[in-house]
């Protein structure tokens, strides 16, 4: 027996639980899920889910690392970074990983099993798409019972996508509220009339409102037959598949680069510079914070790195997810961030889903055209940004836009300029208490900077 952590978000399925040993994360597979494991290998279904790349393949190891007696076998899964949570996903991303659930239990029924939950975090993005990781979570297939992962089904994938679709805005941050699925009820009363005109939400949220709240929900279920249950799989693979690719509703930074941006000659010069940056430092990963639709996303992912964009603007990254599907791009992931105000650690213990930072680790960081805005827009000063920066970033690629410019001439209209150290010399001041300055290079043509550093130490 070796020491092992038993990972915090591991502990509800009596099946297995994931842990880690000498730096590398197993799944143990537990006496009690022994003859539903062996099922899964022997009917076929494991090795076709993971030759069409739809569920994460692993390496069985037949030693019993936790020393526990109702241990079966272990499993060496393949390593999936970063690890992202459906409150971090743009609308496209949960409807694919929808999607994918619905594929993958599709798939089990013709091998005689089924999926017993249906939850988004059972699924990562991995290489630019979707993939199930759940490996316990097969059961063998009972005719005499309906799917039992139905409503857990609905709750966490096809009430948000209803919500956004009907609502026009972001459902994020009610996901990290309700991370076990939005409740029936609470969807019922949110959807606006002109849902009722849709079938699916007839049937899907009233009618399972109504048998929610009734007492019939307490009877016994009838039998439901598997020609009933890939009825009702189609129809909900037809309504997500239905709902439209491209939201008419723009957002604050949906345009940016088409609107907003100050010209093509300052993209440009800066892309050039970046260029320089990134020829001479050895970062295998990086995080591109405000990375908008992903400019400077792809400039990352064309040197080879691995890179996590996050944006606070769903639109932005939509936009950056589709492409990455239409162009098979596999190094980077798409994400939604509010720097301001980051995922935090949540559920059981505030340890069963860990905070953003906790989980993305990256040898570089960079931080173009965002400066100015946490700071004048979001009031957090430069000495805390500094030192939010050294928690973060082994290396720094960071844009300083001064008052002089005009993007940050227009912010000070609205608000009256109380930032006095506001400044290049303080900046670098600040930053410098941190970080070794090894580049810094000013744009042409413009008032801002572009700065390359390593953290001290």
């Amino acid at each position: 027996m070796t020491n092992y952590t038993r990972h915090p978000s591991s502990f509800k399925d009596p099946s297995g639980f994931v842990f880690e040993s000498e730096g590398m994360l197993y799944r143990q597979v537990n006496q009690y899920y022994a003859a539903q494991y062996r099922q899964l290998l022997d009917s076929g279904l494991y090795k076709q889910l993971v030759d069409r790349h739809q569920l994460i393949a692993h390496e069985e190891i037949a030693e019993n690392k936790t020393g526990l007696a109702e241990w079966y076998t272990t499993l060496l899964p393949q390593p999936i970074s970063p690890i992202s949570y459906a409150y971090e996903w743009c609308f496209e991303q949960l409807q694919d990983a929808a999607l994918l659930t619905l594929s993958v239990l599709k798939t089990a029924l013709h091998h005689g099993m089924i999926l017993k939950d249906g939850t988004p975090y059972n699924i990562q993005f991995h290489k630019g798409k979707p993939i199930f990781i759940d490996t316990l979570s097969f059961d063998t297939y009972d005719p005499k019972q309906p799917w039992i992962a139905y409503r857990q089904f609905c709750q966490c994938f096809l009430f948000p996508l209803y919500l956004e679709h009907y609502l026009k805005t972001d459902i994020q941050k009610i996901l990290s509220t309700y991370i076990d699925g939005i409740p029936v009820d609470f969807v019922a009363k949110l959807l606006p009339l002109k849902s009722r005109l849709s079938l699916g939400v007839w049937l899907h949220v009233y009618l399972q409102h109504t048998a929610t709240t009734s007492s019939r929900a307490n009877k016994q279920t009838a039998a439901f037959s598997k020609k009933k249950l890939l009825d009702v799989i189609s129809h909900l693979v037809n309504i997500i598949t239905d709902f439209p690719a491209n939201k008419s509703y723009k957002t604050t930074w949906s345009n940016y680069y088409e609107d907003t941006i100050l010209s093509k000659e300052y993209l440009q010069e800066k892309e050039k510079i970046i260029q320089q940056f990134c020829q001479s430092n050895n970062a295998r990963s990086v995080l591109d914070l405000g990375a908008n639709d992903g400019y400077f996303s792809r400039l990352f992912a064309s040197h080879g790195m691995q890179v996590i964009a996050t944006d606070s603007d769903s639109r932005c990254i939509s936009r950056l997810y589709q492409e990455i599907k239409n162009n098979n791009i596999g190094n980077i992931t798409p994400l939604m961030l509010d720097i301001a105000n980051p995922s935090p650690a949540i559920g059981f213990h505030n340890r069963e889903r860990a905070a953003f930072h906790d989980r993305i680790k990256t040898d570089l960081v960079a931080a173009l055209a965002l400066v100015h805005h946490l700071v004048i827009g979001k009031n957090i000063s430069l000495p805390v940004l500094a030192d939010y920066f050294n928690d973060i970033a082994p290396q720094l690629i960071i844009e300083f836009v001064p008052k002089e410019d005009e993007k940050v001439q227009q912010m000070l209209k609205t608000r009256p300029d109380t930032f006095i150290d506001y400044d290049v010399h303080h900046f670098e001041q600040y930053f410098t208490r941190y970080f070794s300055i090894i580049e810094k290079v000013p744009v042409p043509g413009t008032h801002r900077i572009l700065y390359y550093m390593k953290r001290k130490g």
